[in-house]
């Protein structure tokens, strides 16, 4: 019984070290696919327009997932957050602009996260 409850502790210590498991399997496709929707959620990082349920959630976590180059991300959202951030850079640079103005005014941690996006998966 102490085993079980101290595999149980851990299990739940390595699970908190991770974002919610509950975006692996959100289908970015859709959002790449469709610039209206790619711009849709930029906006609402930028505070420029109203935010889906799914990008109020994403959107909390984005100067963390930034400061600590994704640390707490599941291999699988980091796959999914760097398929994101180079639709939107290679297609809406400008926006890809405001957004490191505004959550990385500074710089600090342009070089280790543009490390991190060209990490091969």
């Amino acid at each position: 019984m102490k085993v079980v409850c101290v595999f149980l502790a851990l299990t739940a210590v390595v699970t908190a070290d991770f974002y919610n498991s509950k975006y692996d399997s959100f289908d970015v496709q859709p959002l790449i696919d469709n610039d209206r929707i790619l711009l849709s959620y930029t906006k609402c990082f930028l505070d420029q327009g109203p935010c889906t349920p799914d990008a109020k959630d994403f959107k909390k976590v984005i100067p963390e997932a930034l400061e600590t180059t994704c640390a707490k991300c599941s291999p699988k959202q980091q796959q999914l957050i760097k398929k994101v951030i180079q639709a939107v850079i290679d297609r809406h640079p400008e926006a890809w602009e405001q957004l490191s103005q505004k959550y990385d005014k500074d710089r600090k941690f342009k070089e280790s996260f543009d490390k991190f996006l060209a990490e091969k998966d």
